[in-house]
């Protein structure tokens, strides 16, 4: 005669659940802060190389204008735009406009989620020129600082 056979249960304890869950907990606790970590970081590069690349097209600007820098009320026509020496504006392939366009959009600041440009208080808009000294910056309103 053969021994009888013992059925196993299937499936897991409660204990082994909470264990794994516990560790769950442990493990998500010490990745969630990183990717914190990494999305500012993203932030910061992303409102860095944007910087970047529109100060050096102010630069182009000025270089191609007689060293006039773009007015704060039109800055965003003549950096999108073509543009003639003195600074009007008008579609791209327009005869008699010749420079630029210089960019193909105002960035958003990814801090504060928007692309709109003011010569005012820090946070008061996505970002900051300064047409007398051609400062260009962005605004965090979340910490108040300039870039």
């Amino acid at each position: 005669m053969s021994e009888p056979h013992h059925a196993r249960p299937t499936g897991f304890t409660l204990i082994e659940i909470l264990i794994v869950v516990v560790i769950i907990g442990i493990l998500a606790a010490i990745v969630v802060p990183n990717f914190t970590n990494a999305t500012d970081t993203a932030s910061t590069a992303s409102i860095q190389m944007n910087l970047r690349r529109i100060r050096n097209q102010i630069e182009v600007y000025r270089a191609e204008h007689g060293a006039k820098a773009p007015t704060l009320a039109d800055i965003v026509d003549q950096l999108t735009l073509a543009s003639d020496i003195s600074g009007n504006t008008a579609a791209e392939g327009t005869p008699g406009y010749p420079l630029g366009p210089y960019i193909d959009e105002i960035p958003v600041n990814s801090n504060t989620g928007a692309s709109d440009i003011f010569d005012g208080a820090v946070g008061s808009s996505a970002w900051y020129y300064n047409q007398s000294t051609g400062a260009f910056h962005a605004n965090d309103t979340a910490a108040t600082r300039l870039y």
